[in-house]
């Protein structure tokens, strides 16, 4: 069975709110199908959706404020960290990329996670407490 996002999961790859991709589902930009009154979207529609260009460049604005966050917050009381892997794969390889660290995200409690895909390179910019993010990536590689 092939792998569907939900609206969440999309808000958590992409950055954007739900109310941001609901108006993207209202002007026809954004495509799925309700399915028990949970919208979802294929895996196809999603990587269609990654290579819009305003979704390109609001994904760029997005990771680049991941970062930029990051990097201003001065005032840290805890060791945190931010990773930003670039991995060259195939198109299922992205989807199986972008299915774990979305699993991942619900079940983590301070860590946050972007994703994009451009020319057959996967993003993931994953931030949070060290610890977190060090097991997620412990988990990630052993895989």
């Amino acid at each position: 069975m092939e792998k569907t996002y939900n609206l969440n999961e999309l808000a958590t790859m992409t950055g954007f709110t739900t109310r941001t991709l609901r108006t993207y589902l209202n002007q026809d930009l954004l495509r799925g199908e309700k399915v028990d009154g949970v919208w979802q979207f294929s895996a196809e529609e999603v990587d269609r959706f990654f290579r819009e260009p305003f979704v390109k460049e609001g994904q760029r604005i997005k990771r680049n404020a991941v970062v930029f966050d990051f990097l201003a917050d001065t005032a840290k009381t805890a060791n945190r960290a931010c990773v930003i892997l670039d991995l060259p794969v195939s198109d299922e390889e992205g989807e199986a990329v972008s299915a774990f660290f979305c699993e991942k995200m619900m079940h983590a409690t301070d860590a946050r996670f972007i994703y994009g895909r451009d020319r057959g390179v996967s993003r993931v910019i994953l931030t949070g407490p060290e610890d977190q993010v060090s097991e997620i990536l412990r988990d990630y590689y052993k895989g």
